[in-house]
């Protein structure tokens, strides 16, 4: 699939920007990774898919850098005001049902391997199985943050062309996913 269709087919199902970008425009950094370990999303810890379960952050980069491509996508959503929580949290939850949408029509085309990354960590589950010392249930449904890979968005974002921010009373929702050039998506 060429990169203009990629970006179209990820357009077509719910994304409002997308753009497909080298691996040398993804911005990354073990700092990154602080965010998570600050656990301001409560998931640190508690998510087969979360640091520290999901890996060291060297070689969480390092596994970024064997892919010679992604398509970085973005959804954007109009809030009430900038207190709604209630809006944001519905938001997130519309971003996470279009970037699985997206990754599933996508692994349809013929195989390939792929990382695929989702704003904010899993969440599949409302209860991860981890909780109850559990292995994951949905091995090939589950992602991991953009976060947890190191992945510096606002500039990757900018990198790719993409607003990072869109406006007043707005939230905007990034994912990708990652491929080389030799794979057709």
């Amino acid at each position: 699939m060429e990169h203009i269709e990629l970006i179209r087919a990820a357009q077509g199902l719910g994304a409002g920007q997308a753009a497909v970008i080298s691996r040398g425009q993804i911005v990354s950094s073990p700092e990154f990774r602080e965010a998570c370990r600050a656990n301001s999303c409560g998931m640190y810890g508690r998510c087969w898919m979360c640091p520290p379960d999901i890996g060291e952050i060297e070689e969480l980069i390092e596994q970024l850098n064997r892919y010679d491509y992604a398509l970085l996508y973005q959804t954007v959503f109009q809030l009430e005001d900038s207190f709604d929580v209630e809006g944001m949290m519905e938001s997130e939850a519309r971003h996470c049902e279009i970037s699985r949408e997206i990754g599933r029509r996508l692994e349809a085309k013929p195989p390939g391997e792929r990382l695929h990354l989702i704003a904010g960590g899993c969440r599949y589950c409302k209860k991860c199985a981890k909780a109850d010392g559990s292995p994951c249930r949905f091995p090939n449904e589950a992602l991991s943050s953009l976060e947890a890979y190191g992945i510096d968005v606002f500039h990757t974002a900018k990198n790719a062309g993409l607003s990072y921010i869109n406006g007043q009373d707005t939230v905007t929702f990034f994912s990708m996913i990652l491929f080389s050039e030799d794979q057709d998506v």
